[in-house]
């Protein structure tokens, strides 16, 4: 009798055959010594344990068979088994390297193996750039094997090497090198010694860049060298005469999202990233936040076309400052008189484009903005972008505030997603700065109808033409614009500062010709430019107008030397004279 004899109901029939199975095991020696024939017993026991490690390896077996054939952990080329280090090469769109991987040697001394200290000194001093004989020294005295130096180029490695000093080896350290040195520095970022991504693309693509050390393949950002050596030398020179705090600039093509060049100042080298403090290596283009002022004015006049609301024969009174409330809202370029809606864009009129917001309504105005992408993070492949600072409640006061640019802060980079969105005929492309294939057709949801973007076109190039965006025109390149000249708030008085403006202009080329037609955005901005000059129109707009007429050719936009005179006033409603 078993132990499930004994307890019969409860246990289900197979479980009462292992128990019975289980219980004859334990009780074998017993009746093998009953039966005067106790060898049986060792026998069953040597077969049991037999089972149970053929069964525990078997399952260890099937499993590492199964990791071999259907994981891809420690597959040859598989993402998951490749050192931080193994990244594939960054190159612009048309292939210029900006970042690879280049052997590096690391230089030991083993000071128990040096037969003449005076001679390895020597040597090394006149062969290692840099090296401090304190340093050489110092290794030597702490007596055991230890890095005199790192980073070596082979040439270096090899001139020594070929020495044959005793006490002296190498070991390979592979290195990523930014041949381009400052140039988009920003944009491209840079890694830590062990080949982790720290900023930039080479954080923000590290997934892209180990596939393509598996396929053998770069990865192609959407930059343009030679539009980003433009962008950046307009940038300095513009810093040189006006000294602001600091400085953005940025080209994107408004089709594809692509970012063509993006520029931050002060600059800094990603081959010496640690000789650079966190306020030079900032990317001020996609994680600073400004008060960019006017330039918020494009959308609200796109808006009031959009619905209806406005006209090209709308007129606005701008003849005294608009009350609301505690406050009233003035005009910095004062008329006053009576504009129409294009007057109210190239006069830059803060009470045309309040009174235009208050006929749109708060609802309808923010929609337009939430659609933009001005109220939200850009979706980015940098992991440096700044979520916008928009207002706690949306009222008329906000609405006639957030109208011309003022109680909404974003990043330069928000702005060139929005106007790129107002700019290609209407529909919400994101920004990317990856390269996109020949013949690109980004599907996004439609923001704006074809009619308000083609109406927009003229409006901006006339603010060019006879407005406060002159000093932007390019030869043949039908520039169009709006400046920004955006007061900031300065806490320690508790409200805007009068000396104190974040200077920009946003511009778009050419202007002319079907939507489908290449188009570009450039914006240049000054945060706190110094002198006499301060506004957008003054400090920015002369900068945007060279890096166009420079950059128009790399970007295979041609000069239209012969065109019919730009109808202004299609733009103001009212007849030339």
């Amino acid at each position: 009798m078993s132990l499930a004899d004994l307890t019969p109901h409860r246990y289900p029939r197979p479980v009462r055959w292992a128990i019975d199975w289980l219980w004859r095991i334990e009780h074998a020696f017993e009746r093998a010594k009953a039966s005067g024939r106790p060898e049986d017993d060792a026998r069953v026991r040597i077969l049991v344990v037999l089972a149970f490690f053929a069964v525990l390896f078997g399952l260890i077996g099937g499993g590492a068979i199964f990791a071999a054939a259907f994981s891809d952990a420690g597959k040859k080329g598989s993402i998951a088994s490749l050192p931080l280090s193994a990244k594939a090469d960054l190159v612009d769109r048309n292939g210029q390297l900006l970042a690879a991987n280049l052997t590096h040697y690391s230089l030991f001394l083993d000071p128990a193996d040096v037969w003449s200290r005076r001679e390895t000194r020597k040597e090394l001093l006149a062969r290692v750039p840099g090296l401090k004989p304190s340093k050489f020294n110092d290794v030597m005295n702490k007596g055991k094997r230890r890095v005199l130096v790192e980073g070596l180029t082979p040439e270096v490695r090899a001139s020594i090497h070929d020495l044959g000093l005793p006490g002296v080896s190498f070991e390979e350290s592979p290195r990523r090198v930014y041949p381009m040195g400052p140039l988009a520095a920003h944009l491209v970022g840079f890694s830590d010694p062990g080949g982790q991504g720290l900023q930039g693309a080479e954080r923000g693509l590290m997934n892209e860049m180990r596939a393509g050390y598996i396929s053998g393949e770069p990865v192609a950002l959407s930059i343009d060298v030679r539009v980003q050596a433009a962008l950046e030398e307009e940038l300095a020179a513009a810093v040189s005469e006006f000294h602001p705090l600091n400085a953005v600039g940025i080209v994107t093509n408004v089709h594809t999202g692509e970012v063509i060049a993006m520029a931050s100042l002060p600059e800094f080298d990603p081959n010496r990233f640690g000789k650079f403090d966190e306020s030079q290596r900032k990317n001020r283009a996609s994680a600073q936040l400004y008060e960019m002022g006017s330039t918020f004015k494009t959308f609200t006049v796109a808006a009031g076309l959009d619905t209806g609301v406005a006209s090209m024969d709308s007129t606005f009174d701008a003849r005294t400052p608009l009350k609301m409330g505690y406050r009233t809202i003035h005009d910095f370029h004062g008329t006053n008189r009576i504009l129409t809606l294009g007057e109210v864009f190239n006069h830059s009129s803060n009470i045309g484009t309040a009174k235009l917001a208050l006929g749109i309504g708060v609802d309808r105005l923010k929609h337009y903005y939430d659609a933009l992408g001005l109220t939200r993070r850009p979706k980015l492949e940098l992991f440096e972008t700044a979520t916008p600072l928009v207002p706690k409640v949306w009222n008329d006061d906000a609405l006639a505030s957030v109208s011309f640019g003022h109680g909404i802060n974003v990043t330069p980079l928000a702005m060139a997603q929005a106007m790129g969105t107002l700019l290609n005929g209407g529909t919400f492309v994101p920004v990317t700065i990856l390269k996109r294939p020949a013949g690109y057709q980004p599907q996004g949801a439609r923001v704006f109808s074809e009619d308000t973007s083609r109406a927009m076109l003229r409006i901006m190039r006339g603010n060019v033409v006879e407005g406060t965006g002159r000093r932007a025109d390019a030869l043949g390149l039908s520039v169009g614009g709006k400046t920004g000249t955006g007061e900031k708030y300065d806490p320690t008085i508790r409200r805007y500062s009068s000396t104190k403006q974040v200077a920009s202009f946003a511009a778009v080329f050419p202007t002319e010709g079907p939507l489908e037609a290449p188009r570009y955005f450039v914006l240049i901005l000054l945060d706190e430019p110094t002198g006499g000059a301060r506004t957008g129109g003054l400090v920015a707009a002369p900068a945007v107008g060279r890096v166009i007429d420079r950059s128009a050719r790399f970007l295979g936009v041609p000069r239209q030397m012969q065109r019919p005179r730009f109808d202004i006033a299609a733009v103001h409603g009212r007849p030339n004279l």
